[in-house]
């Protein structure tokens, strides 16, 4: 099958920007074009203008590159009086959720949490994301998906947003049922709103220690049209990892599974090739 044939994917890293191990890690699959999206935390301890411009460097114009919104612990926010707020960081996904769930959250806070943070972005790499995803999909969740959509409408109206709706729904655990349900209400907001989403989404699984991810990608792949996405969450372990995120040797399998020279020979087998990249618009 040739490459114009097959379906256009995006495989997108999350965390960039995590820790210095991590961000790493995502460079050097860019770099081998193993992967083509990654989503950066600005609001990350240890990110900064020079993790910025090295990824610029290496993305060229074959990897796009993401906002990953952040608004769960144990990550400061970035715009001043964000509320509410546990020792100075984010509350934890569990305690957001529902009082996004409740719509207890103050819309006019979220969105200078959103703004500040898309500003921190542009500061960082001189325009707009190519795109805009949630860390811990918590984009998806009511009141958030409201105030992302009326900051990016003015902020970043050529960005597309990734919905969390999967093109196979057969086997779904109850968290791939629930990003469904939110992502079917955050596709028809964003149409509303005239911007963009990817059409279908996969690369969750339960992060348990014996998950066997070369098992797991391929099935990833079943049904994903053209412009769907993959997340992923390739790294290498350092200390920064450690103390901020749970998610440590998995980062380090997924990214073995990218490096090795059978993932290639998936993606043929499975009719998918890596999407070319839009050129960039400010």
């Amino acid at each position: 099958m040739s490459t114009s044939a097959r379906r256009a994917i995006i495989v997108c890293a999350d965390d960039y920007g995590i820790s210095p191990a991590v961000s790493h890690a995502i460079r050097d699959l860019i770099a081998r074009k193993r992967i083509n999206a990654t989503s950066v935390m600005v609001t990350a301890p240890t990110f900064s203008h020079a993790e910025a411009a090295a990824l610029r460097e290496v993305a060229g114009d074959h990897a796009a590159i993401g906002l990953h919104l952040t608004l769960t612990a144990p990550f400061p926010p970035h715009a001043q009086g964000f509320a509410p707020l546990r020792r100075g960081a984010f509350l934890p996904l569990a305690s957001m959720a529902r009082r996004a769930l409740s719509r207890s959250l103050a819309p006019a806070l979220l969105e200078a949490e959103i703004a500040g943070q898309l500003a921190a972005f542009g500061a960082a790499f001189g325009r707009a994301p190519d795109y805009i995803d949630g860390h811990q999909h918590i984009h998806v969740f009511p009141q958030i998906t409201e105030a992302l959509l009326r900051v990016a409408k003015h902020a970043a109206p050529h960005a597309w947003l990734r919905q969390c709706g999967r093109a196979v729904r057969k086997n779904l655990e109850p968290k791939g049922l629930f990003l469904d349900a939110l992502s079917r209400r955050f596709r028809r907001l964003a149409a509303r709103d005239g911007l963009s989403t990817n059409p279908a989404f996969a690369g969750t699984y339960a992060f348990r220690p014996r998950a066997d991810y070369a098992r797991l990608f391929p099935t990833f792949l079943e049904g994903l049209p053209d412009g769907g996405v993959v997340m992923c969450h390739p790294g290498r372990v350092d200390a920064e990892l450690i103390r901020l995120d749970p998610l440590t040797d998995l980062r380090e399998r997924e990214n073995a599974y990218f490096l090795a020279d059978s993932f290639p020979q998936v993606l043929a087998a499975h009719g998918v090739a890596l999407a070319p990249i839009a050129p960039r618009r400010a």
